[in-house]
């Protein structure tokens, strides 16, 4: 693997950046943190180096100064709101959250349930927390938020919200996802501060866009591809420039609340500690690319990945066609196509000679392997056939798993589970090769190949199962699928 970013720099760096402006305000920092703490899958795909859990490792070297309060929307609790990455719901993941801070010994303060007026599901959801031990607090819905600055910041705004208990230097605060009201509980939170006397400040943590690249930068045009469905708009810092004269990157969100912000500032300390909503950001991950072309080469990759499962996702009804003329727009801008992606011309080619289903696999050494649908496997199962044996040396015509296993397989799938489709899913094709190895030692061989996957890109000419895309995903593969149910074979 070709390595973009450094991140032992990032972990150094980055903690003594957060130290300074906790130093910067006195008593206490309300960190708002944005994206993934510990699974941030988009950085570490175009920052190569980075680790999903990068951020997290930089806050354990900050820890015995932290505290964590995690933030959930009533909203989201009451229409079961899904983290689509994960597959659960937002107040489980809550939980999934604050065990993972627990297991690395990080301090969890407690839960706030923002913007409540009173739903059952959410007084519902505080008590079961609470039967486990854990503190909950409220924060209630102001009318014209975040406009009506004469009413947040007054009593019957902010101060009326719970405040929270806090004893540490630096509290992050963070969420399941975006909307939750992070920022709300921060600012909500320097009121009460205010109100006790505490010296207490407001940073925000983002990871992207990345403030000190360009707009045409690779890895800031990815990250606009990664929230096409939330209309985020990268944009020049126009406060940044006027302050300072300088050329700073945010996003139109930010940009667009600052006069909010910078008012609640002014009300709360007397002056606004910030001239520009990049000031407020600590985000130093720009000065950690250590490679710039790998970032640039591993971005643009995403980017035509992120198109791929946009018009994948229209073709199931789960997106709009304007997030796909974005993508493609983006795409343009950063002088990309789906050719650029070696993957993906392999198995269209595959498709074009023999008129079937195919999928293709780039190796980490750029070696290039491709499969076909069979009576016996899907084009994915094969595939990963094919990318083993050749890791495990083994000859392509030797067939791992014997047909008279794969029979009553087949059997059992269409004759008593009632299936459709007798081909093996590549969780099948795994499970019958665990079976063979045990009595058969290139089946042991080939199995074993199964971590050196970890990286590697496949494209499909058709869109895969859900079964099949969790398998690549959980062996680490990027996956793109054209946006195509079925191939009719050539006649």
């Amino acid at each position: 693997m070709k390595y973009g970013f450094d991140k032992e720099k990032y972990l150094s760096i980055q903690s003594e950046h957060i130290k300074q402006r906790i130093a910067a305000f006195g008593d206490k920092l309300y960190m708002e943190f944005g994206g993934k703490l510990f699974d941030d899958f988009h950085a570490a795909r175009v920052l190569p180096g980075f680790q999903p859990d990068s951020k997290l490792q930089m806050l354990m070297q900050l820890k015995d100064d932290l505290e964590i309060i995690i933030v959930i929307s009533a909203v989201d609790i009451e229409k079961n709101k899904i983290r689509n990455d994960l597959g659960i719901t937002y107040d489980m993941d809550v939980l999934r959250l604050r065990d993972e801070f627990l297991s690395r010994s990080l301090s969890v303060n407690s839960v706030v349930i923002t913007h409540f007026n009173g739903q059952g599901s959410a007084e519902a959801y505080r008590k079961r927390l609470e039967n486990m031990g854990i503190r909950v607090y409220y924060h209630y819905t102001i009318e014209g938020y975040p406009n009506n600055v004469a009413l947040i910041d007054s009593e019957e705004g902010f101060g009326r919200n719970d405040y929270v208990e806090t004893t540490k230097s630096l509290v992050v605060v963070t969420a399941p996802g975006p909307g939750s009201g992070k920022m709300a509980v921060c600012l909500s939170q320097l009121y009460q501060e205010n109100r006790r006397g505490v010296k207490a400040g407001y940073a925000k943590f983002e990871t992207f866009p990345v403030w000190n690249l360009s707009l045409s930068h690779p890895v800031n045009i990815a990250y606009e591809a990664a929230t096409a469905d939330l209309d985020d708009v990268n944009m020049i810092d126009p406060f940044h420039m006027d302050a300072y004269g300088e050329t700073a990157v945010n996003y139109n969100r930010d940009v667009e609340i600052f006069p909010v912000m910078n008012a609640l500032f002014e009300d709360i300390y007397g002056q606004s500690p910030y001239k520009s909503p990049t000031d407020m950001g600590v985000n130093m991950i720009g000065y950690c690319i250590c490679d710039d072309e790998v970032c640039r080469e591993a971005s643009r990759q995403e980017i035509i990945r992120r198109y791929y499962t946009s018009l994948c996702k229209f073709a199931e009804g789960r997106c709009t066609e304007n997030e796909v003329n974005k993508i493609s727009l983006l795409m343009k801008r950063a002088k990309i196509t789906t050719a650029d992606r070696k993957c993906t011309v392999a198995a269209k080619e595959r498709t074009d000679k023999s008129g079937l289903a195919a999928a293709a696999i780039e190796l980490e050494d750029g070696t290039i392997l491709t499969g076909e649908t069979s009576p016996l496997l899907g084009p994915s199962s094969a595939l990963l056939l094919n990318a083993i044996k050749h890791l495990a040396g083994i000859a392509h015509n030797i067939k791992l798993i014997p047909q008279t296993m794969i029979g009553p397989i087949q059997k059992t799938k269409v004759t008593y589970l009632h299936g459709h489709n007798p081909r093996l899913h590549t969780d099948e094709v795994l499970v019958a090769l665990s079976m063979m190895s045990l009595m058969d030692e290139t089946c042991q061989q080939a199995l074993a190949q199964l971590p050196a996957l970890a990286g590697a890109q496949v494209h499909s000419t058709v869109m895969l199962s859900e079964v099949d895309r969790k398998t690549f995903n959980k062996l680490g593969i990027g996956l793109t699928c054209d946006p195509v149910k079925k191939i009719k074979p050539k006649m």
